[in-house]
C-alpha cells in the first residue's frame, strides 16, 4: 500500500449488496469515522466516479427505453471502471487517501455474472485487464433478503432500469455475492443489513476500528 506525507496508508474499500441494503447511509458514517481518525477520504461510486463513468450510468441505470444485452452491459461497466480507476481511484490511493466506493468488480460477478448468466472467466478476463495487481483491501457485503430490500428501494423513489427485474434476478445476484463471501471471508465482511440502522452502524464502527489499527500509521 502507498504512504501519504502524513504517514497514513491508503486503503481501498468497497460497499456491496443488492437493492435497498443500504449503502448510502452508511457511505457517510464510514466517512465520518475515517475522518475522525484523521484519515483523508474520497467516496466515490459505479457505474460513476468521473465525466465518463457518470454516462455510463445514466445509460445503464436510466435508459429503461433501451435494450442492453447482457455484454454490452458488462463492457459499459469496466470502460467505466477503467476510466474511473485510472483517474479518481489509483491517485486518491497513492496520496495516502481511504476510498470508500459504492460498488466495484465483485457487483459485476453478481449482477451480470450471477444475475445475468455470464461466465465468471469471462469476467476474470477484463478484471485483469482493467485492474492488474489492483483489488479492494477490504469488501463490506451488506446483506438481507430480497424481498425486505426490495420494498425499502421502491419506497424511496422510481425503480432504476435494474430495479424493474424480477425478484427470481435479486436473489441469483443474493446468492452471486454470497458465494463471493464464502470464497474470501478475509476480504468480505458481511454485513446483516437486515437490523436496524443503529446495529448496522454498530458492526461498521469495529470494522472502522480494526481497519485503522491495522493499517496504521
Amino acid at each position: 500500500m502507498n504512504t501519504s506525507v502524513t504517514g497514513h496508508k491508503g486503503i481501498f474499500i468497497t460497499l456491496e449488496g443488492g437493492e435497498g441494503a443500504g449503502k448510502s447511509t452508511s457511505l457517510a458514517f464510514l466517512e465520518n469515522g475515517f475522518r475522525q481518525y484523521g484519515h483523508e477520504v474520497l467516496l466515490t461510486r459505479e457505474p460513476g466516479g468521473t465525466v465518463l463513468g457518470e454516462k455510463v450510468r445514466e445509460i445503464l441505470l436510466h435508459a429503461t427505453d433501451l435494450h442492453i444485452v447482457p455484454d454490452a452491459e458488462l463492457l459499459l461497466m469496466f470502460a467505466a471502471r477503467a476510466q474511473h480507476l485510472q483517474t479518481c481511484i489509483e491517485p486518491a490511493l497513492g496520496q495516502g487517501k481511504v476510498v470508500l466506493c459504492d460498488r466495484f468488480t465483485d457487483a459485476s460477478y453478481a449482477y451480470q455474472g450471477a444475475g445475468r448468466g455470464i461466465d465468471a472467466d469471462r469476467i476474470k478476463v477484463l478484471e485483469q485487464w482493467v485492474q492488474g495487481s489492483r483489488r479492494p483491501d477490504v469488501t463490506l457485503l451488506f446483506d438481507l433478503p430480497v424481498t425486505q430490500g426490495l420494498k425499502r428501494a421502491n419506497s424511496r423513489s422510481e425503480p432504476d432500469r435494474f430495479e424493474r427485474e424480477q425478484q427470481a434476478f435479486f436473489e441469483r445476484v443474493r446468492a452471486g455475492y454470497l458465494a463471493i463471501a464464502k470464497k474470501e471471508p478475509d476480504r468480505v465482511k458481511v454485513i446483516d443489513a437486515s437490523k436496524s440502522i443503529e446495529q448496522v452502524q454498530l458492526q461498521l464502527e469495529m470494522i472502522v476500528e480494526e481497519l485503522v489499527t491495522g493499517h496504521g500509521d
